[in-house]
């Protein structure tokens, strides 16, 4: 008898032992890859990976800019981390905060031209390191592939109105 028939939880649907491969691979992956792009990137820009994809966020934005909000939710980091990355790339002179016009509460970040500047000289390496570690690695068919496996595993995750952490 499970617990279901007998009014418990219902049974935990075990991964199978290919499952459990797939998904050690996935993890195994992913955290060498941004290990792999983090450590390029601040050796060659002096700057996190997640810095420089808030930097390519503000860069492909209307006039540079973008509400904290939207760039939190773009970036899929919490507002918390983003005001603390945007203190450190003001600091370094890439970013500005600006007040929101229409909304007196609201903060925009602006990309700054010594920002965009740095962003340009280190998308060269970035692009380099991704098609090293990705592309170069798969044949066409895998790449669209993987776009259409993420896409499936994106929509899941991320339903409308969900509650995300970069919308608390």
């Amino acid at each position: 008898m499970t617990n279901q028939s007998a009014g418990g939880p219902p049974e935990p649907r075990w991964l199978s032992d290919e499952e459990q491969g797939v998904w050690r691979a996935y993890l195994h992956a992913t955290t060498l890859l941004e290990d792999h792009l983090d450590r390029q990137l601040q050796r060659d820009a002096g700057m996190p990976h997640v810095y420089y994809g808030l930097l390519v966020h503000l860069s492909q934005a209307p006039r540079h800019r973008l509400r904290m909000t939207e760039l939190a939710q773009d970036a899929k980091i919490t507002r918390s981390r983003l005001s603390h990355a945007v203190a450190r790339l003001e600091k370094n002179g890439w970013v500005r905060r600006e007040e929101c016009p229409s909304d007196k509460r609201g903060q925009l970040a602006v990309l700054t031209d010594e920002g965009y500047e740095m962003l340009k000289r280190s998308a060269p390496g970035h692009v380099a390191a991704v098609r090293a570690a990705i592309f170069d690695r798969l044949a066409p068919e895998q790449v669209a592939q993987l776009g259409d496996i993420c896409r499936t595993i994106q929509a899941g995750l991320q339903p409308e109105g969900g509650d995300l952490p970069w919308t608390r």
